[in-house]
Parts: structure tokens; C-alpha cells; sequence
């Protein structure tokens, strides 16, 4: 049995690290430009993707794919973040009263899917996430910058210009979670880097909100303690 194994997940905008050890597990994140740790053996590692990565050379057959995991219901076409993300939530959440479980995944997409108590897949639902509407902001128009602070602003109709942009988009993302999320039938769990701004945004309303940014690669090492690769 291997003590200690490397996992990276490819995500679209940033590589998602985890350092596995029988006691404990570390994550990190680094860009997409910066150079793999030193103490990352890429023979050894076990990957997913759901981004480019021309810069890394990694062996298929450590790769964790969608229908390598097993859940109910789950199409092999499914996003393998996002069924990660299903096989964590259901390996450590809760559910005392059997609700159905919702992801919101606040990272580049802005991805929520929904579990069955029984861990069926029942969908989901995709949008542009903080960062990337911010930037297509930017990007499409002549003269608005995206703010620099993200931070929510308590005015709901605002003069200042970055605030107003600010405010327009966290409540975009709000308003999406707002409307998929039924807390007498759902469980809310949150994951991604934005997580913790949308989590504490959402805490004014919903007081049981469950936030695990880390939650996908808690799947990973989830899917790798039942697999091939420590046996």
C-alpha cells in the first residue's frame, strides 16, 4: 500500500492540488503558469481534468475519469469535477432527514447539481462564475473595469460605478442559488475558490449552510481510498 500519494485536479482557470497521507491531507492551488512543485512526481500522480494543460505531461492511466466514478444515474459525459464533488458530499454530509443535496460549485462556472438522498443524480444547472463575469465585463465593453474589492455593497441601487458592477453580479449568483435551492427539501453545500464570499453573502438568509471549499478533491481522495491505485 502506498503511504503517501499526489492528486491534481485541472480545473479551467488554476491547478487544484492535494498531498494524501493515512492521517491527514493537504490542498493547495497554484496558477496555471507557475511551475509544478518540486515534490510532485509526475509519474505517480493521480489527475483529473476539466482544463487545458499542454504544460504537463501526465500518464493517462493515473487519470480519474467520470466513468471510473460510481454514482447513480451519472452520464460518463458528466463534468468528473462535478461528480466528484457528488461522491464527497455523499461520503461526508449529513442527512439525517433524507433531503436532496445541492452543490454550488463558485469557481471559473458557477455549476449546481443536485443529488437525490439515495445518491442518484437528479441534474444541474451551469452559469458564468464571479470572476469570469467580472472579466467578461471588462473585456466586452469600452468603459467599465471590474471592481478590485469584493466585498458586497449594503445599497441595493448604487451611483458608484465598480460597486454597482459588484453588486449586479454577486446578486446574479445569489439569485441563481436562490432559485434552485428549496432548504425544507435541500441540503446546501459550497465549494470552489469564491465559495466562502457567496457562502458568507448567502449566511444573511440561510443560517444551515455547509462550505467545503476543498470539497472536489475530498472527492478525489474519496474515489482513490476505493480504487485501484492504493491497492
Amino acid at each position: 500500500m502506498i503511504s503517501n500519494i499526489n492528486l491534481l485536479l485541472v480545473g479551467n482557470s488554476r491547478f487544484h492540488w492535494a498531498e494524501y497521507t493515512p492521517k491527514k491531507c493537504k490542498y493547495f492551488h497554484t496558477s496555471k503558469d507557475s511551475k509544478i512543485p518540486k515534490n510532485i512526481d509526475t509519474n505517480n500522480l493521480i489527475w483529473a481534468s476539466v482544463g487545458n494543460f499542454s504544460n504537463l505531461n501526465l500518464k493517462k492511466e493515473n487519470e480519474v475519469k467520470t466513468k471510473d466514478i460510481n454514482l447513480l444515474n451519472l452520464p460518463d459525459y458528466f463534468g468528473v469535477d462535478r461528480a466528484l464533488a457528488c461522491l464527497a458530499v455523499l461520503e461526508t454530509i449529513k442527512n439525517p432527514f433524507k433531503k436532496n443535496l445541492l452543490i454550488a460549485d463558485c469557481g471559473t462556472i458557477l455549476s449546481l447539481t443536485k443529488l437525490s438522498a439515495k445518491g442518484a443524480l437528479i441534474g444541474g444547472q451551469l452559469a458564468p462564475g464571479f470572476l469570469t463575469q467580472l472579466k467578461a465585463i471588462e473585456k466586452y465593453t469600452k468603459n467599465l473595469k471590474a471592481p478590485k474589492k469584493y466585498e458586497m455593497p449594503d445599497q441595493e441601487f448604487i451611483f458608484n460605478t465598480e460597486d454597482a458592477i459588484l453588486k449586479g453580479v454577486l446578486n446574479s449568483i445569489i439569485g441563481l442559488i436562490n432559485l434552485s435551492f428549496n432548504p425544507s427539501k435541500d441540503i446546501l453545500i459550497t465549494c470552489g475558490g469564491d465559495s466562502e464570499l457567496i457562502t458568507n453573502i448567502l449566511k444573511n438568509k440561510y443560517k444551515e449552510i455547509i462550505n467545503k471549499p476543498n470539497l472536489v478533491m475530498k472527492g478525489m481522495i474519496s474515489h482513490l481510498q476505493s480504487s485501484k491505485f492504493l491497492h
